[in-house]
């Protein structure tokens, strides 16, 4: 059983405890309430049944079930009720999509728009690609998605392909990479298939490329690229793709690709910030087998900020710090401590992979640090914008790299937009002024000071 099914399972075994002490079920009837939630997506869950007699009494209830569902999950969830072989028909409907030997990896289960956590560095991304996902080829097509790698990005694209698949089961999805993109062209030019390789790709109303900077420098890849992207855009399909970087940013790719791609909507994900860490964390450990929410409530919260400042690079960093902490909770528990997860324990668990030193600082460290603080993006806070948050957060980030890295005026400047010296120093000697007459303002200055460290 997979993390998901646990996660499904519970909460499910929840829904039906409120809907059985409800006091709207006879409990004569309650034994016909025999199901299984098995997808969830934004907006809407699929409960499966036995057989026709459980669908026909459950139907009669779907007011309240959706009630004790909103209960659980704090928001409105649409149901829908499905026998358990129209469910498994439905399903294999959908897996004609791998049929052919040029598709052949699948979709994810696992990977949702209800298990994604969504904050400032990815909302854009996440509301595109469900409205991509609701909107098959109307809106944002393509739809390109950019950033550093383990940042959700390929959670995102599996993500799309679930919803599409709870809402058109018949729609016929291919998922792959640009390296198997690429693949799959020599492949078809070595057996004389490249009829068949189009027809395949033609004949998709979904199709979802990841990392398609692969496909760069490769001029017959480009060709055969560019002709199935426009019969399937001419024809109203949805196109989703990431990458590494911007569209114009991929050497080796065609201009008329890039053209093409510029033309629907492009969005990037940035690392994950402080209070969007904290929740990836929380989310993963509540998902973590053998956890579960309350589990959560046996780790200090100062151990989640260590893991925060020190593994919100990316998201995989995070997961990584989150096997380590369980882990070697699990090997070496402090008998004293019980179940619980100390700050202690966190620092011990990590001691070979963080080195509490100054030289392991870095600029960009401590600029993220603050544009956290501040909710600012790093385009922001180095921009030439001199509103007033903005200039403040700027001055404050420039006093600690100062002060905490002993960088130089012109390292500083450089990494602040191109400024020069003398706009650093007099940046700081602000900040110093401030700090001795403004008591809210130093507590700031030392709220993220300790973040950093």
């Amino acid at each position: 059983m997979t993390t998901i099914d646990f996660y499904l399972n519970d909460k499910w075994s929840q829904t039906l405890k409120y809907i059985a002490d409800s006091g709207q079920i006879a409990e004569s009837v309650l034994p016909y309430f025999d199901s299984k939630l098995v997808s969830l997506d934004e907006d809407n869950a699929i409960i499966t049944v036995p057989a026709f007699i459980n669908y026909a009494i459950m139907s009669d209830h779907i007011d309240l079930i959706e009630s004790c569902l909103e209960e659980v999950f704090h928001k409105n969830l649409s149901v829908k009720l499905m026998q358990q072989e129209d469910y498994i028909s439905s399903s294999a409907a959908a897996e004609k999509d791998y049929e052919s030997d040029f598709l052949p990896r699948k979709i994810d289960p696992n990977q949702t728009f209800a298990n994604f956590v969504v904050g400032r560095s990815n909302a854009q991304a996440q509301v595109a690609s469900m409205t991509c996902a609701s909107n098959l080829g109307i809106v944002f097509n393509p739809l390109f998605i950019y950033g550093n790698p383990g940042l959700g990005k390929t959670h995102l694209l599996n993500a799309i392909g679930n919803h599409v698949r709870s809402l058109y089961p018949d729609k016929k999805i291919g998922f792959m990479s640009g390296m198997e993109f690429v693949d799959n062209v020599i492949k078809a030019s070595k057996e004389n298939r490249y009829d068949e390789l189009k027809q395949v790709f033609e004949d998709l109303d979904l199709l979802l490329i990841d990392d398609i900077q692969n496909i760069a420098g490769k001029d017959k890849t480009n060709e055969l690229f560019f002709t199935i992207y426009n019969e399937l855009i001419n024809n109203r399909k949805q196109i989703c793709i990431t990458s590494d970087r911007t569209p114009g940013d991929i050497r080796g790719l065609s201009d008329r690709i890039i053209s093409r791609f510029n033309q629907g909507l492009n969005v990037n994900i940035e690392a994950p910030e402080y209070e969007t860490s904290i929740n990836i964390l929380k989310m993963k450990i509540a998902n973590y087998p053998g956890y579960n929410k309350s589990s959560i409530n046996d780790i200090d919260d100062d151990v989640f900020s260590y893991l925060a400042t020190n593994f919100s690079q990316d998201v995989r960093s995070l997961e990584g710090a989150v096997n380590r902490l369980l882990f070697y909770s699990a090997m070496f528990p402090n008998p004293q401590e019980g179940n619980r997860i100390t700050l202690k324990l966190a620092i011990d668990a990590f001691k070979d992979q963080i080195k509490d030193s100054k030289n392991e600082l870095a600029i960009s460290t401590v600029r993220k640090a603050v544009c956290d603080y501040y909710n600012l993006t790093k385009q922001q806070i180095t921009s030439a914008n001199r509103t007033k948050n903005i200039s403040n957060a700027r001055q404050i980030a420039m006093y600690l790299c100062r002060k905490l890295l002993d960088a130089t005026y012109d390292d500083i400047g450089r990494e602040f937009g191109g400024r020069d010296h003398s706009t650093v120093m007099s940046a700081i000697a602000s900040v110093e002024n401030k700090i001795k007459t403004d008591p809210l303002y130093l507590k700031a200055i030392n709220d993220i000071e300790s973040r950093i460290k």
